[in-house]
């Protein structure tokens, strides 16, 4: 019995510890970004240059992550819809995000405006180089009233959170807005029915490092930077892998997120089944399922969890889901198809 009162006890404690190590990423959420699994399924959310860089009339894309739901009583939430369309040698898009995190419901919502424009480097229009720029404003908001602080903690009563001590902060806003601008670059190979067709990109995110801050201090948006690549490798007329990665550093906090997926195409070549494994170093073990039929494209994904979190969340952590729409043409493209894309 007595085991089991300290198992009890130690889990209760495990859990609020991890809670308030969740509460202070959200704290100093202005030194780390969120991040999604399919990081590439959001096209202008990777890298502003993949505006309008598709085969179609125009592109809409949903999102949504939910992460914590092992920990936390709300868990982190991530939603977002976009929509781009080629224009000549131009792209134009739009990208609105939503995210949520945690009982002292921090949420940031981004509305982003994207330019993208297309430069052909040879003349059999196979090499390609795609330029682009996003712009919009950001709002983050938190409400104070729902928080508890590390001075707040008790032991009394197998430990906890007491909301009614002081909690020693000074907030001097519970919301606030910024702008935001940020650029990209990709290179990508295009010619058809060749058996490899790499890609590589480049963004940068924050680049005017706007001030925010919930408390009454100079603190500055960090940059963030992107570096993603990959190649389309056609195995045969059914199978096809898609080796790709993606690195982001942002201050101190780096990430490196290695994928491979697996395309098998079906009876139908309108339609082909999606699957493979993606590591996303120190942090998780992810597994990708979808399917591409006709103008839809459907992903599914679900986190493992590998951190030092994993005894706490038992290795649970998030899942994911994207869907895809792109209306076709009812002439060729002007634009060279990105294999990427």
């Amino acid at each position: 019995m007595k085991h089991f009162l300290n198992t009890s006890i130690s889990k209760t404690m495990n859990k609020s510890i991890l809670a308030l190590i969740l509460f202070v990423s959200v704290k100093v959420a202005s030194a780390q970004d969120f991040h999604l699994s399919q990081y590439d399924a959001p096209p202008m959310f990777l890298n502003p240059a993949m505006t309008g860089m598709f085969d179609g009339k125009y592109r809409v894309h949903g999102h949504y992550r939910t992460q914590w739901m092992a920990v936390a009583t709300k868990p982190f939430t991530t939603a977002g819809i976009s929509f781009d369309m080629p224009i000549k040698k131009f792209g134009a898009g739009i990208q609105i995000f939503n995210y949520r995190a945690g009982a002292g419901t921090y949420n940031v919502l981004s509305a982003l405006l994207s330019v993208g424009y297309d430069v052909v480097l040879d003349h059999k229009k196979n090499h390609h180089i795609a330029l682009g720029v996003q712009g919009g404003i950001v709002q983050k908001s938190v409400d104070q009233s729902k928080l508890s602080f590390g001075n707040q903690y008790t032991t009394a009563y197998d430990g906890g959170f007491d909301t009614g001590l002081p909690n020693g902060e000074t907030f001097s806003n519970s919301h606030f807005m910024i702008h935001d601008i940020n650029a990209g670059f990709l290179y990508y190979f295009a010619k058809d029915n060749s058996r490899l067709n790499p890609f590589v990109g480049f963004s940068a995110f924050h680049l005017t490092q706007p001030q925010e801050t919930f408390f009454d201090k100079d603190n500055k948006l960090p940059l963030r930077y992107y570096a993603h690549g990959g190649v389309k490798v056609n195995v045969n007329e059914k199978i096809q892998l898609l080796p790709k990665f993606i690195y982001m550093k942002q201050i101190n906090d780096q990430e490196f997120t290695a994928t491979l997926l697996l395309h098998y195409f079906l009876k139908s070549s309108d339609t082909y089944l999606i699957f493979g494994p993606t590591y996303r170093n120190k942090d998780a073990a992810i597994i990708e399922g979808g399917i591409k039929k006709g103008n839809y494209t459907a992903r599914l994904s679900y986190d493992i969890n590998t951190s030092s979190l994993k005894e706490v969340s038992n290795h649970r952590g998030g899942f994911e889901i994207s869907l895809t729409y792109v209306a076709r043409r009812s002439k060729p493209n002007p634009l060279a198809n990105c294999p990427r894309l």
